[in-house]
């Protein structure tokens, strides 16, 4: 088995689904990629049982054959090899492989190609369409509040609601939870899908930036993502999720209306003297300023800061994890963003002061007790 590819290509296509190979001592056959050759197209594949990436680019080969090269000492080599062509001889009976570039040769032991776990295949599929920008946007709105607590499996992913009008994106790690809709976006039949967050984070780093389409087919077990020459195929997350419905007030008469980027810039600064553990700041708001500190008593730290804003409601003070704040700000494109409270001791939602064309999204953080800061 011998082809020719050029370095740069090959190693572009290896690191775009390397995240998908597992450093496992149980299974080694996963450190490995999966080289198949036929009809001069080679076909990479990446998996850890739990996500699959498969891509395929065109080569000069004369024969056909399979085996699994260890991708680590792969990647590193191509990284120190200039743009030029490379050749890679298998034999196929000793898996032994040598690889020619320049100058250079260097061999490898392969392993059996039949001892690669197989690549699922789905069936029974559904299929729904989706622009890579719009994907990447629901990702990034999400991932951040996705749970890793192992005890619950069901929020170590994100919850997406398709439906005929719209797409839901959901995560929540019990602390802070984000709904992200769009409602250009839809399914022929309604169904929901819970996404581990290591399959969104691999998507998040190989997803094209311009508008390509993203085909997304599913079962009640796989999901089956394909963008230009890449495939991810991952297994759903098999749990019930949470009703997180109920968890969201419906009754916000207090709402607080202050400049997102400043709000976010002091809660920055402010947070730096907050209790190292719990993270906690106290909001103060009074007619149209509020008042933002925090201290650490162990320590004699203290921060306070003023901003103006625009405020509906009764003068309150209500505690948050500033960490929370911070993300959830960082991940909201607005000029101005709408904290809406009720009590001191109910959750605060976080939404844009404008809504978006085609979009929704609303961001849930719980509270602290006063009495702790």
């Amino acid at each position: 088995m011998r082809f020719i590819v050029s370095t740069s290509i090959l190693l572009k296509q290896l690191q775009a689904i390397s995240g998908a190979s597992s450093s496992s001592t149980v299974l080694p056959i996963l450190e490995n990629f999966l080289f198949e050759i036929k009809d001069n197209i080679l076909t990479i594949s990446a998996t850890d049982l739990q996500t699959s990436m498969v891509t395929n680019l065109q080569i000069e080969a004369k024969e056909e054959g399979r085996v699994a090269m260890p991708s680590k000492i792969l990647i590193e080599t191509l990284k120190t090899l200039p743009d030029q062509p490379v050749a890679f001889s298998v034999d196929i009976n000793t898996l032994a492989i040598e690889i020619s570039a320049g100058d250079g040769k260097y061999k490898l032991s392969g392993e059996n190609a039949d001892d690669f776990p197989k690549i699922p295949v789905i069936d029974n599929i559904s299929t729904v369409s989706i622009a890579a920008p719009t994907l990447l946007e629901a990702i990034n709105k999400t991932i951040f509040a996705v749970s890793n607590d192992e005890l619950r499996p069901a929020m170590s992913g994100v919850l997406v609601q398709l439906s005929e009008q719209s797409t839901t994106f959901v995560a929540t790690d019990a602390h802070k939870l984000v709904r992200y809709r769009r409602t250009d976006v839809g399914a022929e039949k309604p169904t929901s899908l819970i996404l581990p967050k290591k399959a969104l984070s691999l998507l998040k780093s190989s997803l094209p930036s311009d508008d390509v389409t993203v085909s997304i087919e599913y079962n009640t077990t796989n999901a089956f993502f394909q963008f230009g020459n890449i495939n991810l195929i991952c297994r759903l997350i098999d749990e019930r999720y949470p009703d997180y419905e109920a968890v969201i007030p419906r009754l916000n008469p207090n709402k607080l209306t202050v400049d997102r980027n400043l709000f976010l810039n002091t809660l920055r600064r402010v947070v730096i003297f907050a209790n190292k553990t719990t993270h906690q700041v106290r909001l103060k708001i009074s007619g149209s300023e509020l008042h933002i500190s925090a201290e650490d008593l162990d320590f004699s730290n203290e921060a306070h800061e003023r901003l103006s804003c625009q405020f509906e409601g009764e003068d309150m003070e209500i505690g948050f994890n500033a960490k929370f704040l911070v993300e959830m700000l960082n991940n909201l494109n607005c000029e101005e963003v709408v904290l809406e409270m009720s009590t001191p001791n109910r959750a605060g939602l976080l939404v844009p002061a404008i809504k978006a064309d085609h979009e929704e999204i609303l961001m849930l953080v719980m509270p602290v007790m006063l009495n702790n800061i």
